[in-house]
């Protein structure tokens, strides 16, 4: 139940704070009053969209915060709109999300305004008022949960099947493309030792010749460079006893000697390594232009890139090596899906057809009672020739109010004010048979008056012996009846309209429901019915 209710900065209410009993609330008000304001900011607090328009005063926080008891479970919500247009929602003082706030405030409290007339009309809302009648909500919900896993598996089965099959038409193309990269016997760095030894050999020529010209001035006896410098060390050897600095250089020339006489050593190695051959030169080549070609194929620069291509190629031949093994185990887990879906529906289509004749009997007994006597209504169950979420029934609601007038489908035959009945009646049905949270009637009983009007109202006292029921209301039959009633009007003050509410009892009360009765103009016939209606309705 909603035990209390505080409102601060929303539209024109700028400051409330309400406590609620239970049972059966009336609030009542003129047109214009504040009634839909009200009820904005509940639906706001229960997870509605937020709306910095709604602010009173723009530079200020809105905030709704709402006590609930569910079961002796207490809980606290709040909602917080900044000026900027940013949402805050907190349960228990915790912060949570915007959906954890709807799902918790779905099981608090279910408001019904006289635009949710047009669900009825919804066979899918028609076949879930069945179901929970049947007492089936779990199946349904399993043979949905099945119904979805089902189309899954058949949607990553076709997406398979088409990945196998493009595999197919592409497997020869890997495989040549992945035997060329393989047969290549690819090496990481190959290329540019293969570039290098191709110059070499296409100069070898040159090469020969001028390693012979540096091997002579190296090597020559007479005139090589490392006898030329040991002429020069003997020289400065002759006059350092005289000139230490002499000394210092005949040393660097003795190590120049040195180094001269090892580079001789290796020029003359590397002039018998240098040797030609046409045949090698031919193989270098030849290997040079497979790599080359791969390299343009392929578009890449270096052999690690073609190494890379190769190893993917292998990879996507090696899983698409058998698609089938994945696809016969999907097969396999589709066919035991759709074996427990099959049997899901079936049992779903038995509790249906059950249940179907004691929905009829309990709403038409309650239809009936609210003047309409020679009214049917039958529930008609089609099988469907494929299943789907809801299984495989269609559903539909038939309504006749008139005798010798065939049942049609509901939304085509039944004007506001029948639709309005009916609803009442399905709302008490289900308040029978399930633990509903508070329960919110926004002038559900529009379209209807008189006798009807007080029948309607009977229903939802006896409604309000079993839960919370707040019933916002223009007629005057179903005000007298409440438990408590609670005044929305306006005020203005500071220059400003402001929209308030407070309890009304007693006298207060007794004009209440005579305005309701003839209007701002309280005449003492108006005062004397209101005496009757909320003396009959207290005793």
């Amino acid at each position: 139940m909603l035990k209390r209710l505080a409102i601060r900065n929303y539209a024109l209410i700028d400051s409330l704070d309400i406590e609620f009993p239970e049972n059966l609330i009336v609030i009542s008000g003129e047109t214009g009053a504040g009634k839909s304001i009200l009820l904005g900011a509940l639906s706001l607090l229960l997870g509605g969209k937020a709306d910095v328009s709604a602010l009173g005063d723009p530079a200020a926080n809105c905030v709704v915060e709402g006590e609930f008891d569910r079961g002796g479970e207490e809980f606290i919500l709040r909602r917080v709109i900044s000026p900027q247009g940013r949402s805050r929602s907190f349960i228990n003082d915790e912060p949570a999300t915007i959906e954890a706030l709807k799902a918790l405030s779905a099981s608090l409290v279910d408001i019904h305004s006289q635009f949710d007339q047009t669900q009825l009309a919804d066979r899918r809302y028609q076949l879930s008022l069945l179901d929970f009648f049947a007492g089936c909500a779990e199946e349904a919900a399993r043979c949905a949960a099945l119904y979805d896993a089902m189309t899954a598996c058949s949607r990553e089965i076709a997406e398979r099947e088409a990945a196998a099959d493009s595999a197919r038409r592409n497997r020869d193309y890997l495989e040549f493309q992945f035997n060329q990269l393989e047969e290549a016997r690819l090496r990481d760095g190959e290329l540019e030792e293969l570039e290098n030894e191709q110059r070499q050999l296409a100069n070898s020529g040159l090469i020969s010749e001028q390693l012979a010209a540096a091997d002579a001035l190296l090597s020559a006896d007479e005139h090589s460079l490392p006898q030329q410098l040991h002429l020069v060390e003997n020289a400065l050897s002759r006059v350092a006893s005289f000139m230490p600095a002499a000394e210092e250089l005949r040393a660097r020339v003795e190590s120049s000697r040195i180094e001269l006489k090892d580079i001789a050593g290796e020029v003359t190695s590397l002039a018998e390594r240098n040797t030609f051959s046409p045949r090698r030169l031919e193989e270098v080549e030849e290997r040079l232009s497979t790599l080359y070609s791969l390299l343009r194929k392929h578009g890449v620069e270096r052999e690690s890139e073609l190494i890379a291509l190769r190893d993917d190629f292998s990879r996507q031949l090696a899983e698409n090596l058998d698609p089938d093994a994945a696809l016969s185990e999907l097969r396999h887990k589709l066919s035991g899906l759709e074996h427990d879906y099959s049997r899901s529906s079936t049992v779903l289509h038995e509790a249906r057809l059950k249940a179907a004749p004691a929905l009829d009997k309990a709403l038409l007994a309650a239809i009936r009672s609210l003047e309409m006597p020679q009214a049917v209504f039958r529930t008609e169950i089609r099988e469907r020739a494929t299943g789907g979420r809801d299984g495989i029934d269609d559903v539909q609601f038939l309504f006749s109010a008139n005798p010798g007038v065939a049942p049609i489908e509901l939304s085509r035959c039944a004007s506001g004010g029948e639709l309005s009945r009916i609803m009442l009646c399905i709302k008490d049905l289900l308040s029978k048979y399930a633990g509903m949270p508070t329960l919110i009637f926004d002038e559900i009983d529009t379209g209807v008056s008189g006798s009807v009007a007080d029948k309607m109202g009977q229903m939802i006292v006896s409604m309000g012996e079993r839960m919370q029921v707040f019933a916002i209301t223009h007629l005057p039959q179903v005000a007298s009846k409440g438990n408590a009633h609670y005044l929305v009007y306006k005020s203005t003050e500071e220059g400003r309209a402001r929209s308030r509410i407070r309890p009304v009892e007693g006298e207060d009360r007794v004009r209440e429901v005579a305005r309701m009765l003839s209007g701002r103009e309280l005449t003492p016939e108006a005062l004397a019915n209101a005496r009757v209606l909320l003396h009959s309705d207290q005793s």
